[in-house]
């Protein structure tokens, strides 16, 4: 059986496969097949001639003592009709292989990016499937919001998480959980982020319900605020829109950390921010006592948000000390929820952060 190596030649160049490669593949695949025949000879191996591209089946002869002799050549019946067969596998698994290569190349450049597609019918319930054109991505269930549903047919905007290949092709891993998401969804809407005229400096997320944003302005006279917020609150608009209603504070980052606290616990004013101990970042954070509710949030929200975005340990306490003599029972137990939720997001924070956002 011959083979054209011309066109070999040809598909190599094309798809960038040393010919030698593929040569040396093709042999290897036609020998196992052979070593597999019931009257296969020992020691014999495919061997795909260079210049004519027949393939013949080698076996080497020993005389009595072991010492090589001569190479015959064995050509068991019906075999050529296989190697033909084994030939065309070869070459398909390779092309296969070089297009897949490509396709993970392409779509590695788009990791930590947003990426949009089209939810298609998944075979798994817990798994949303995105047509991207070439490939396939999923969103496992982790990566879901809880409070969001797609139905086949719609389309989806998705935050790239990893790229590889995987043993039955490209395997493209999306999430619309990602506190990154946020960032890059901004990134779309607001011109000053793509010209690092403002910064996003950092995102915490509960996702589906709430995100805190923090920015910052590289330029004198430029709101980093009023640029995410848009004219008419456009901008926001449209990314909030994109996650279903999410809500999100957009605050100030400053290099000051009790300024930094204090924005952080937006929408509550804070009368004062002390700065406990600046090695283990714990502030203490002292708020109108009608306040004290929104500076924690419902279930400890908002602080467990502003500790995530700002990494310290919030104490907040209100400013009125006749609110703890008549209702010591509301501000003890406002007081834990607080305390409580930033013992979780410091926990939390280690393992929710991604690679991505960490390099930030």
């Amino acid at each position: 059986m011959s083979v054209d190596v011309a066109a070999l030649l040809a598909m190599t160049v094309e798809k960038g496969i040393p010919l030698e490669k593929l040569i040396n593949s093709i042999e290897q695949t036609v020998t196992e097949a052979y070593g597999e025949l019931p009257d296969a000879k020992p020691q014999g191996r495919a061997v795909l001639n260079r210049q004519t591209g027949e393939i013949l089946i080698h076996v080497p002869q020993f005389n009595e003592e072991g010492v090589y002799t001569e190479t015959i050549t064995h050509s068991p019946e019906g075999f050529e009709a296989k190697i033909k067969s084994l030939v065309r596998k070869v070459l398909k698994e390779k092309m296969r292989a070089m297009n897949d290569a490509g396709i993970v190349a392409e779509f590695t450049g788009s990791v930590g990016d947003i990426i949009s597609g089209i939810v298609q019918q998944g075979r798994d319930q817990n798994i949303i499937y995105v047509d991207l054109g070439k490939v396939e991505g999923k969103i496992p269930l982790a990566e879901q919001v809880p409070t969001e549903n797609y139905k086949h047919g719609d389309r989806i905007k998705a935050y790239v998480v990893d790229v590889r290949q995987g043993e039955k092709g490209p395997e493209v891993t999306l999430s619309r959980t990602h506190p990154m998401f946020v960032k890059m969804l901004f990134t779309l809407e607001v011109p000053e982020l793509k010209d690092h005229v403002v910064e996003i400096v950092g995102v915490s997320r509960e996702p589906g319900q709430r995100s805190k944003v923090s920015v910052r302005s590289h330029r004198a006279g430029v709101s980093p605020k009023g640029a995410l917020i848009g004219p008419v609150g456009a901008r926001s608009k449209a990314v909030m829109d994109e996650l279903n209603g999410e809500k999100i504070d957009i605050v100030d980052f400053s290099d000051d950390p009790a300024a930094y606290v204090a924005s952080a616990l937006a929408p509550a004013r804070v009368t004062s921010v002390e700065i406990v101990d600046l090695e283990a970042k714990s502030a203490k954070v002292i708020v109108p006592d009608f306040q004290l509710s929104l500076a924690i949030g419902k279930d400890g929200q908002n602080v467990r948000l502003a500790v995530k975005l700002t990494g310290w340990r919030m104490d907040i306490h209100p400013d009125n000390p006749v609110a703890r003599i008549l209702k010591p029972s509301e501000i003890a137990r406002a007081q834990a929820a607080a305390e409580q939720a930033a013992e979780l997001a410091l926990a939390a924070e280690s393992q929710e952060l991604r690679p991505t956002l960490a390099s930030e």
